[in-house]
């Protein structure tokens, strides 16, 4: 395992920084170093038309709560941190907000994202109860915890539809925010229906970035990918989520997915600007760092890749069709979401909290004798399902 210390120690990151110590002979007086190591080359891309131009790899922070952690990633040449209003309870935007108070501002780029509420789950979609000013009062409660007067990217945060990406009431919030200089850009975020959502974005001529859902197994890759690629000449930035789609194949599995091959794929798209994995450790660090200087797959990850891709795994595709077949009408791809949160990202505080705001009946899958959801994937829902309901009844200090 990797601390801190040794990652600046050994890392490529610490070497092209100069973090290396001046080497001295045996009576101490400082001698001939080795040539200086070669400056690192690390692929970068424009955000759309922001005019910032990032690494290809950026931290998703969710998961993390290693203050250390996000100071290597910066040392180690990371720009961009992505969290949210509801990450951790409000936590993880108060780490983030001590560990950027020494640092100069232009170093690094920061996103949050904050849910509308009063929606429709259902439906995906907004409703009268969708009020503007509770979604400005929430980040602002976000800039608080983050000690800062202005964010980069302010994300309208997990919506599905169309009608969504474009309710005016919403739309006009963002807009207010941004003339006001609390953000300098507005996106939105999605884990499903994501090429609607994408070229809703691209359509509205406001936002300015996107931050999707992508990864090598999407069933609909192909239409995500089309759908990107439209948004990025309308002038919008892409920025990559989920792209190690779950991490494991399953619950408690050894082996999991390859992460630094799964990344690369992502990434080998042009037209996504940079992805957000949620490493939690130096080790992942030191891995994800050295895709920011080569995004080539070699044949054995392409063989990983193609080997995960026929597993059942975590991800949830978010398509939906299974919310017809089930009698109870429960918001399955939401439940499915946070069993991975759980069981994939070890992540069971956040897994906890979606279930909570799912307001379920105690055993939801009770009055079932049987379950009739047939998942495209081949998940077995209901297990699934009754294994994540049992968050609800342990306490908060077991879960962190």
């Amino acid at each position: 395992m990797v601390d801190r210390r040794s990652f600046l120690r050994n890392s490529a990151a610490g070497l092209a920084l100069g973090l290396t110590p001046a080497l001295r002979g045996q009576d101490g007086k400082p001698v001939a170093s080795a040539p200086p190591p070669k400056a690192r080359t690390v692929v970068k891309r424009p955000l759309g038309k922001t005019g910032v131009t990032l690494p290809v790899v950026s931290m998703g922070v969710m998961n993390a709560d290693n203050p250390n952690l996000v100071r290597a990633a910066l040392e180690g040449g990371i720009v961009h941190f992505d969290t949210a209003h509801g990450y951790m309870r409000g936590r993880n935007e108060e780490m983030l907000g001590e560990v950027f108070k020494g640092v100069k501002r232009e170093r690094f780029v920061l996103a949050t994202k904050v849910v509308a509420t009063g929606g429709d789950r259902a439906t995906g979609l907004f409703t009268a109860d969708t009020k503007p000013e509770a979604f400005i009062e929430t980040f602002h409660l976000s800039l608080k915890r983050l000690q800062m007067d202005h964010v980069d990217i302010l994300y309208l945060h997990n919506v599905t539809k169309r009608e969504a990406v474009l309710f005016e009431p919403i739309l006009k919030a963002l807009q207010q925010l941004k003339k006001e200089g609390k953000t300098r850009f507005i996106g939105v975020s999605t884990h499903g229906n994501e090429p609607e959502v994408i070229r809703a974005a691209a359509e509205s001529k406001v936002y300015d970035v996107v931050l999707t859902a992508y990864n090598y197994r999407q069933a609909h890759h192909a239409e995500v990918k089309a759908a990107c690629c439209e948004a990025v000449k309308a002038g919008l930035g892409i920025v990559a989520m989920k792209t190690q789609a779950g991490g494991r194949f399953s619950r408690g599995q050894a082996a999991p997915v390859n992460m630094k091959a799964a990344l690369k794929w992502a990434l080998q798209d042009p037209c996504i600007t940079t992805a957000i994995p949620g490493f939690t450790t130096f080790d992942q660090l030191a891995e994800d760092l050295t895709v920011m200087e080569n995004l080539a797959l070699t044949e054995g990850e392409k063989l990983d890749l193609s080997g995960a891709a026929k597993a059942t795994g975590l991800y949830c595709q978010q398509c939906a069709t299974c919310l017809p077949q089930c009698p109870q009408g429960l918001p399955i791809p939401d439940l499915m979401r946070g069993y991975m949160y759980a069981a994939g990202y070890h992540n069971l505080l956040q897994a906890k909290d979606l279930v909570h705001s799912l307001a379920l009946p105690e055993s939801p899958c009770a009055a079932c004798g049987t379950c009739a959801v047939g998942c495209v994937q081949g998940f077995e829902v209901r297990p699934r399902i009754e294994e994540l309901m049992s968050l609800r009844t342990l306490q908060d200090a077991f879960l962190v």
